[in-house]
Formats: C-alpha cells, structure tokens, sequence
C-alpha cells in the first residue's frame, strides 16, 4: 500500500489560517480530489481539527475511507475511523483493503507520519506568510522532486503554483 502525503503551502511553509486554507487555488481542490480518490479504493488520514474544517457537505469526503487521528478515544463522527495513533490508521487503511493511503494534515499529523511516506506531494504556493499553522520542517536530502505542472494565478487561483511529487531516493 502507498503511504503518501498531500500538502498545499506557501513560501513560508504556511498550510492553514483560522481553521482554513489561506486562499484560493480550484485547480488544487480538483488535484486533490482525483489524486486521494485515484482509481481504487483509497484512505485519508487527518487529525480532527482538520475533519472539523470541512464543510459539513464534504463529510465524509466521498470515495474514500475516512480516518481522523484524535486523543480522545471516544470521538466519532458518521463516516469517519477514530484512529488513537499512526500506527492504528494504517492498520485501518490495511485491513479495509486500501491501495494507497493519504495523510491530508493538519500539521500535527503530517509531522506524525512524515518518517512513513513514501510521496509527498506539494503544490507550492507563490505567496508568503499567509498563514499561521505550517508544514513541519523536513530534511529533503534523500528525496528528489519531480515537477508535474505549473499554473499561472488567474481568476479561479489566488497564485501561481507549482505541483511537484518528492519521492524517497
């Protein structure tokens, strides 16, 4: 099974701000989608402050096994796995028959499970200090990035981005 993470950030490695993402990039919501869905039966992992961030109507996000990473082990929510630590959530992507797993973030959970990834794929936002939660700092010796797309800010996207998969040498 691919374990791998999913992040947009800025400049500053900003990912979130005031619960939410710091803009807005359609191109990137549709990338994410299709990527964490793929052509099988998929996993997200997030912690539940980020579950908590989805529009109601998004929740459960459809097509994919929902798993939410919470200290209290009496938290449920219809279509979400409570899952008390890392090593739980992929056992639970495991045993339900997933093909690849996603860790979506916050950025607690994507310090959690960055020694676990195989990929990490970031769409690098052209903007500073849009936020105040951001992605954990990471060695990218041993990696190597392959850039997939770039797209110019226009009226669906705040910014220019970059789309790129790091993967393990």
């Amino acid at each position: 099974m691919l374990i791998a993470m999913i992040v947009a950030m800025d400049n500053d490695s900003s990912i979130g701000q005031n619960g939410g993402l710091p803009w807005k990039l359609s191109s990137d919501i549709k990338r994410f989608k299709k990527i964490t869905q793929g052509e099988g039966y998929n996993a997200v992992i997030m912690g539940r402050k980020t579950w908590n961030s989805l529009p109601s109507k998004y929740r459960p996000l459809s097509g994919r096994i929902n798993i939410v990473m919470s200290r209290d082990s009496d938290w449920s929510d219809e279509g979400a796995w409570n899952a008390l630590y890392p090593g739980r959530a992929i056992e639970i992507a495991y045993s339900e028959g997933c093909e690849e797993c996603w860790i979506i973030g916050g950025s607690q959970i994507y310090e959690l499970f960055i020694d676990m990834v195989d990929e990490i794929h970031i769409t690098e936002v052209d903007t500073y200090n849009s936020g105040e939660i951001k992605f954990p700092k990471w060695p990218r010796e041993g990696w190597s990035e392959y850039i997939i797309e770039k797209i110019q800010k226009n009226r669906e996207n705040d910014f220019d981005t970059k789309y790129s998969i790091w993967k393990k040498d």
